[in-house]
């Protein structure tokens, strides 16, 4: 397996949808994640009648043998409200009276704002992410086959607040407060023999993270308790996946006969290899690649990467200005589209490629 080939691919695949053009908050499609793959806590899943989802199911086919060993590995992301507050009224007229309090964020010291300028920099309320996995233990699926397991995960609540000081007097005049919801969760796995040599593995990923009352609480409430873009790669030592979109004749009654709910499994690697698999909530082609001719991730494949750079070279310096402060990812794709060679965009303008054995 080519792993930092098969990371490239799903790091694209964790990061989409993770800012749209714009890539302002100000913007209407900014202010409301839309990720695929996310799913929510369970008791919010039932108390919108399943509407949003609470689990993801993956099946897939392994060739084994003696000796064979499944690897699974769970990856999302996990947001993290980035709220911007400025010094409230009664500590502005004293602000070494308020000195003390710089470690600890007080409402009766600073007011949440939607943004605050400071030394010529925008500072914006947004929603960041950190990156989560977990990993199922290693084992032989030889004497696994017929069994199951569950691999319990959980990641707890945080809070920091960021000081942001007034170059010209050293004083506090506001700060950027970060929480994070915990979250709590499972990944339950089963293998079944269904012909000689040939095994269906089931890998079902559960939020179970509590939320009270979750009928009355609202989808941003819930998707801070949220696995967002979730997605699972599996890897076989000593054996082989079978492809589900052109399964071998003889395997191809077992492929249909697997359940994937919110997921779509597909080979990855190098062309050929079946070592590995991606079970994304995007749906992809077996071996899927990254465009040679990208200059790096836009966050937003509902465009074409032509077009949203050219786009980002149209925006008005201070529409710019909003993007380059909204974080380190959107400041990284306003630089990287500024310093673009002009070939390089011109690579962008049309590719012909093969589509061979694809219909």
């Amino acid at each position: 397996m080519k792993s930092d080939l098969v990371e490239r691919i799903a790091d694209a695949v964790l990061y989409e949808g993770y800012i749209l053009y714009p890539y302002r908050p100000s913007a209407v499609k900014n202010q409301q994640r839309w990720n695929f793959g996310s799913l929510c806590p369970k008791s919010y899943s039932l108390a919108q009648g399943g509407t949003e989802s609470w689990t993801m199911q993956t099946e897939c086919l392994v060739q084994h043998k003696p000796g064979t060993v499944l690897n699974i590995k769970v990856r999302f992301l996990h947001l993290v409200q980035r709220d911007v507050a400025g010094l409230a009224a009664n500590c502005r007229d004293n602000l070494s009276a308020c000195a003390h309090h710089q470690f600890a964020f007080s409402e009766s010291h600073f007011a949440i704002v939607p943004s605050l300028e400071i030394n010529g920099r925008r500072y914006q309320t947004w929603q960041e992410a950190i990156e989560r996995d977990t990993r199922v233990p290693p084992f032989e699926l030889g004497e696994f086959a017929g069994g199951s397991t569950r691999t319990s995960f959980s990641f707890p609540a945080s809070e920091t607040v960021e000081q942001l000081l007034d170059e010209g007097t050293g004083q506090i005049t506001g700060v950027l407060l970060r929480r994070q919801q915990a979250l709590e969760g499972a990944v339950e796995l089963t293998a079944r023999r269904i012909g000689n040599g040939l095994m269906r593995i089931n890998v079902q990923i559960l939020n179970l993270t509590p939320l009270e009352n979750a009928s009355e609480s609202s989808r941003d409430t819930a998707l801070m308790r949220s696995l967002v873009s979730t997605h699972t790669i599996l890897n076989v030592e000593n054996g082989e996946f079978v492809s589900l979109l052109d399964p071998p004749g003889e395997f191809r009654e077992a492929a249909a006969g697997c359940s994937n709910i919110g997921t779509y499994p597909v080979l990855v690697g190098e062309e050929g290899a079946q070592d590995c698999m991606l079970s994304s909530p995007i749906i992809l082609y077996d071996y899927p690649k990254l465009a040679p001719e990208s200059a790096g991730n836009l966050y937003d494949g509902t465009e074409i990467d032509e077009i949203l750079t050219l786009r980002i070279m149209t925006l008005t310096d201070e529409e710019k200005r909003e993007m380059r402060d909204t974080d380190e990812r959107a400041r990284q794709i306003l630089e990287r589209t500024e310093v673009l060679p002009a070939e390089q965009l011109m690579k962008m303008h049309g590719v012909m490629r093969s589509v061979k054995g694809r219909s």
